[in-house]
């Protein structure tokens, strides 16, 4: 296992990553031409792997996954009304795992493709490494931090046998990409052909399904992009989630940290590394740094009211332009309505540092939310309010409304459905002393169509609108942003997947400079170990 991700980034060291561009609407020429032969290897090496792993399908690769897994018996440990959803429970771990019989079905969509987490099969041997196929896509927010953070974990869900078991996860996904806009320019459209090389670790000890109990995980994704014909404009990305928790009787905590170490024009995540959500405040490749840290305790003060703190400190760093950096504090009172419902009402309050030229800022938020918590099939968070936001200087109060929506819903073994919303403020990045108001919506669908063959569709649209954080400032941006992702993908063996995909994105700006549209066809196979 230690020497399996060196090995293939070892391989691919002669080729050289992008130093990074500062400048918004920097058109780089290629410098050197990449040999086509890079191009036709990676095709022999897919075909070739593909061959090889058809020819390798017996009736019996598939574990048994038919039958339902049985319900536990076991008592929950914790009587925390914590008001995020409630897991279920992790049935104890079984040593002997069944033989598997030629005469199983192949796996549902939701077993195939696991998008949420389920009572653990006694079919199964959960003590090492799990070898299932690629999550389906999930709805997420821009930007990173925001929408669907309390109902969706981050990552693909690992199932945990024990409490206090190791449990680790390798797999390496390579895509082959042809785009036709490289630089989401409005003036200045060129296409290439690139490659994509994604490995991925996540490990993690204790009830890392479950969150109910004591647990810690870390999930690791560094993705290469080599391009054919512009090797300048090679990038490395690195993605990280580091997540925790301990439960007592009364008391919760829960802390997470996300960092995107992004070189490109997209804001990628865990979830979506094809390129969804675009740097559409840039509206060309360039790099920039987020940082999320979140963290929340929860106190049961009786078995239907709790209390709840939160913490969080989103920052974005643009090295060579307007960074910014925020901290903010939350107290939230939750009653626990019904046994699956719980309201709540509290406050958020917060400082925000901004890189001069830009002024920095003060904001607080009253927000009413509502928790339906994830079952079989229904998954459901809500909260809204309003913001009122106050800068140094002379600029009159900023009042707007704020919100955040995320909702799971399963209706049948091999369909998935899930979507996300939300309304937010930041700072740009590149215009002095203006923010945007982020309005989103995002849905993702998966359906098994045949035996092997999955159905996915992701869509989604984003509005920027732009106003100033000082007065005598012009601040008329204002950008619709939308996206639709079709996708095919098949379950050649239980450790091999492959697909093909086309992404449409498109943006709309009053001022045409930002404006753009942009299609990729992509091919992908991903091998878990």
């Amino acid at each position: 296992m230690s020497t399996g991700l060196p090995s293939i980034i070892l391989r691919f060291a002669p080729f050289p990553l992008r130093t990074t561009t500062d400048t918004v609407g920097k058109i780089s020429s290629p410098l050197v031409r990449r040999p086509i032969l890079a191009f036709v290897a990676g095709i022999f090496f897919a075909a070739v792997l593909a061959t090889q792993a058809q020819e390798s399908i017996e009736p019996d690769v598939l574990p048994s996954l038919a039958e339902p897994p049985a319900a536990s018996a076991e008592a929950p440990t914790s009587v925390s009304t914590e008001p995020l959803p409630a897991l279920p429970q992790s049935l104890p771990y079984t040593a002997a795992e069944p033989v598997p019989s030629a005469a199983e079905p192949l796996p549902s969509s939701e077993q195939a493709f696991p998008s949420s987490p389920e009572p653990l099969s006694p079919s199964t041997n959960y003590t090492t490494a799990q070898t299932t196929v690629i999550p389906p896509p999930v709805a997420t927010a821009p930007y990173g931090g925001g929408g669907s953070k309390n109902i969706f974990p981050a990552g693909e869900t690992i199932s945990s046998g024990e409490p206090r078991r190791f449990h680790y996860e390798l797999r390496l996904t390579v895509r082959g990409v042809w785009d036709d806009n490289i630089f989401i320019s409005h003036t200045n459209k060129v296409s290439d052909y690139y490659f994509a090389i994604e490995p991925q670790i996540t490990i993690g000890v204790g009830d890392i399904e479950g969150r109910n109990r004591g647990y810690l995980r870390l999930d690791y994704m560094p993705s290469a992009i080599l391009f054919v014909d512009h090797s300048d404009e090679d990038a490395f990305n690195q993605l990280i989630h580091l997540e925790g928790g301990y439960s007592w009787t009364r008391l919760t905590l829960r802390f997470t940290e996300d960092i995107a170490l992004l070189e490109s024009a997209n804001l990628n995540s865990i979830y979506d590394t094809t390129g969804l959500w675009a740097n559409t405040d840039a509206s060309a490749p360039t790099r920039v740094n987020i940082f999320y840290t979140s963290a929340t305790a929860n106190y049961a003060l009786t078995p239907k009211i709790s209390l709840q703190g939160e913490f969080n400190s989103p920052s974005y760093a643009y090295p060579g332009h307007i960074s910014n950096y925020t901290i903010s504090g939350g107290l939230y009172l939750y009653y626990n309505w019904l046994p699956k419902v719980s309201v709540g009402i509290g406050g958020t309050f917060g400082y925000n540092w901004v890189d001069a030229p830009s002024t920095d800022q003060t904001f607080e938020q009253v927000n009413v939310r509502f928790n339906y918590e994830v079952t079989a099939k229904v998954g459901l968070y809500a909260s809204g309010g309003v913001e009122f936001r106050q800068f140094e200087g002379n600029r009159s109060t900023y009042d707007t409304p704020v919100f955040e929506v995320g909702a799971t819903y399963h209706p049948f073994a091999d369909t998935n459905l899930s979507l996300a919303a939300g309304r937010r403020i930041y700072n740009s990045g590149f215009l002095a002393n203006q923010d945007f108001a982020d309005t989103y919506f995002t849905a993702r669908l998966q359906q098994r169509l045949f035996q092997r063959l999955y159905f996915g569709l992701g869509a989604g649209y984003e509005n920027s609108d732009y106003f100033a954080a000082k007065d005598n400032v012009s601040a008329p941006r204002n950008d619709d942003y939308w996206f639709i992702e079709p996708s095919v993908d098949v379950l050649i063996t239980r450790w091999l997947s492959a697909g093909v995909y086309y992404l449409h994105r498109e943006d709309s700006s009053n001022e045409d400079f930002f404006s753009f549209d942009d299609n990729q066809v992509g091919v992908r196979a991903t091998v878990r170990f």
